[in-house]
């Protein structure tokens, strides 16, 4: 069975006959269709859509030990979270505006600077950032006002994180799902313990939905004769 999560920058597939997902780029995913999905492509791309925010929940709970936590998903195109407490839901949130291709942006300005996020110290300062795309206009302004070009961008992306770690609730520590991950400047922007889960947490809570429905399916009674 295939499951898969279709991204605005990248999909991520799992063959569940296989041990570990993978990374595929949406524009080389065309025709692509999957059993089971999540994302914003899903409706027309999978057998069966499951939301987002019921996927990273579901992932939260197969790969978190703790019963009381913040789950938050940094994607390309927007940002979401769910607060559990005591093992019970207690919040969620999702957010396409403020959070409006933030991780998009982030990859795209690496790449037009030339910068490497792996080598790039946190910033002191940072822009007061609401949308990855609006928020290009303080680096163009900052560059003309003489800071570097990599002063401005990584003052950028500590907005970015600062605005994700407000629309979160501003715990004491946050989980982290999604590409961001693995950016070192993202992640140590953040003015809280943060978790790194990587980019495959919405897969794991849809292969934790189909264990619990084979369960449940194991359950059943036979029918009597």
């Amino acid at each position: 069975m295939l499951l898969a999560d279709f991204g605005t920058s990248y999909v991520k597939l799992w063959d569940t006959s296989e041990d570990m997902p993978h990374l595929l780029a949406t524009k080389d995913a065309t025709g692509l269709t999957a059993d089971i999905a999540t994302g914003h492509n899903s409706q027309r791309r999978a057998k069966r859509s499951v939301n987002e925010l019921t996927a990273l929940a579901k992932g939260g709970g197969a790969l978190i030990a703790d019963d009381s936590y913040t789950l938050l998903d940094c994607g390309s195109r927007d940002i979401k979270f769910v607060r559990f407490e005591r093992g019970r839901l207690k919040d969620m949130g999702w957010n396409t505006e403020c959070g409006a291709s933030m991780g998009f942006t982030i990859e795209l300005l690496a790449r037009y600077y030339h910068l490497d996020y792996q080598t790039m110290a946190v910033p002191r300062q940072a822009f007061a950032v609401t949308c990855g795309v609006l928020g290009m206009s303080r680096i163009f302004d900052a560059v003309i006002e003489g800071a570097s070009e990599a002063e401005a961008v990584a003052r950028f992306v500590k907005g970015i994180a600062l605005n994700a770690f407000a629309f979160a609730g501003s715990p004491e520590k946050i989980y982290l799902s999604g590409g961001l991950c693995d950016n070192p400047l993202f992640v140590g922007s953040f003015p809280c313990q943060v978790a790194p889960l990587g980019r495959f947490v919405l897969l794991e809570g849809l292969r934790a939905m189909l264990d619990d429905e084979h369960q449940l399916r194991m359950l059943r009674p036979l029918p009597i004769p």
